[in-house]
């Protein structure tokens, strides 16, 4: 059959099929091929096509303090070298990584601290309207996290938890939608004891969660704006969140990845790390792994009676026609992959960084725009 140009022509005014080209293709081709015409570059950059196109959602690698640490030989290339997309003069750090987007926000002074949503694979950047109330609110901020999903969440939100008042632990939940840019209070207050932390969260499912340091552990329904609570870390070994009673086991993380939310604890005076993953429904955790570390393999010193110089960074599942499943470890310094599968380490990055209690804070490709 000869093509004609007329044939030509219509199809390259067939969106149709020009878009079902485009879903297959990997997220370098469709990065070159914004620059073909305008019209491509359009089709590519339209936010519906970005929010069903599946090929990017790739995890690549890791944030570690100043340092970018890829998953692979073929992701070595960082995909930003500073936080530079808006010049906020007290610099920007990583708050938050969820499904792509990153939460930043400014360095210090927190009465006037300003908070972003950065898509580190388009540059794309919105800087948040500050919470309403001026600086004296804004000093009251716990905690402020990042929900974004391409299928349940695709207009990103904020989720703002500050007290009320301190001396009786009362707190209150405000709430940023991309989709009407602006803040509300949720009808949802809350009152917690001293221990209570909101220091990260982790969005899944819809909601916000935290593995608070007294064992309670809770998360807030974005769709409903209820707080819950889920199954407690006592109904997996009757020890809490942070380890701190004579035996048991210390939780070293907690996250996502795949639509599956993990738990990792440490078995206390040992090198054995326990998998948990919460079952759906939030009905309770089950053990997906046990991993015994090498030491002696891994070079591992033991620093004090019962601290060892171990990190776990993240977990990460593959593609739904992957089946690689691995965790990434520091110890000592050094960043390991540990691969459930094969039950094999690898080293990831041949550089010494000081042990890093800050977060780390993967990087997943997408295209989506907001």
């Amino acid at each position: 059959m000869v093509i004609t140009r007329s044939k030509v022509k219509k199809l390259q005014i067939n969106d149709d099929l020009l878009i079902e080209i485009f879903l297959r293709l990997p997220l370098a081709s469709v990065r070159r091929f914004k620059s073909v015409s305008k019209h491509w570059r359009s089709l590519l950059t339209n936010r519906c096509f970005t929010l069903i196109y599946k090929n990017g959602c790739i995890s690549c690698g890791l944030f570690v303090k100043d340092f970018y640490v890829p998953f692979d030989d073929e992701n070595r290339n960082p995909p930003f070298l500073n936080l530079d997309f808006y010049p906020d003069p007290r610099g920007i750090k990583i708050l938050q990584s969820c499904n792509g987007l990153l939460l930043c926000c400014s360095k210090k002074i927190k009465r006037d601290c300003r908070y972003y949503v950065f898509n580190p694979t388009t540059k794309q950047f919105a800087l948040i309207p500050s919470v309403p109330g001026g600086g004296h609110v804004r000093r009251t901020i716990c905690f402020m996290g990042l929900a974004f999903h391409q299928t349940d969440c695709p207009r990103y939100k904020l989720v703002c938890i500050r007290y009320i008042r301190r001396d009786e632990k009362l707190f209150q939940i405000q709430i940023y939608s991309s989709d009407t840019e602006k803040w509300k209070i949720s009808d949802q207050s809350f009152s917690a004891n001293s221990y209570t932390s909101f220091s990260s969260g982790v969005y899944w499912h819809q909601a916000i969660h935290w593995a608070h340091s007294n064992g309670n552990p809770s998360y807030f329904k974005l769709d409903t704006e209820e707080l819950q609570t889920m199954p407690s870390y006592f109904t997996i070994d009757t020890q809490d969140f942070t380890g701190r009673y004579h035996e048991g086991e210390k939780a070293v993380y907690f996250g996502e990845s795949r639509g599956c939310l993990h738990l990792v604890k440490r078995v206390q005076r040992s090198f054995q790390l326990k998998v948990y993953e919460m079952l759906n429904h939030h009905s309770g955790w089950f053990v997906k792994y046990v991993v015994k570390l090498d030491v002696h393999r891994m070079n591992a010193i033991r620093w004090f009676p019962d601290h060892y110089a171990i990190q776990v960074l993240d977990l990460v599942r593959g593609g739904e026609e992957d089946e690689t499943f691995f965790m990434v470890i520091q110890i000592l310094g050094k960043i390991v992959r540990y691969n459930f599968r094969e039950k094999s380490f690898k080293q990831m990055f041949d550089q010494t960084i000081p042990i890093w209690h800050g977060g780390a804070f993967r990087y997943i490709e997408t295209i989506v725009t907001f």
